[in-house]
């Protein structure tokens, strides 16, 4: 899948596809035609970048995917405390939830006491 494809699946700029290419989040391949420079995208790409945006919509840094995909994608934990990586984003995520929800409910009670005092002061 050529890159203007990818973008019109996803909503995502064709900059944005670079710039993750570029950090090593997702990849392609040259195309197997020697006349152009056009490269393809796996047919996979869609689902993850799917995962990236959210990942980054909840606070994930690049630098967090890049170690989380490398780890998923090798395998390979010897080096790497993936069980402390988890739990350090978990607990951060909780904390931003749990932010969002007192401020939600702050801005609840804030548009009800507008909503009464609007409906104590009906003028006639």
């Amino acid at each position: 899948m050529r890159i203007g494809a990818l973008s019109a699946l996803t909503g995502l700029s064709r900059d944005t596809l670079r710039f993750y290419e570029k950090q090593g989040l997702i990849r392609s391949l040259p195309s197997s035609e020697p006349s152009n420079s056009y490269r393809n995208y796996p047919e996979d790409s869609s689902e993850r970048l799917r995962m990236i945006t959210d990942a980054r919509a909840a606070g994930l840094s690049i630098g967090d995917l890049k170690t989380l995909l490398n780890c998923m994608e090798s395998g390979d934990l010897s080096t790497f405390d993936l069980d402390a990586f988890l739990d350090e984003r978990i607990a951060h995520l909780e904390h931003v939830i749990a932010t969002a929800q007192r401020t939600l409910g702050m801005l609840r009670d804030t548009r009800s006491a507008i909503t009464m005092s609007d409906q104590l002061h009906i003028p006639e």
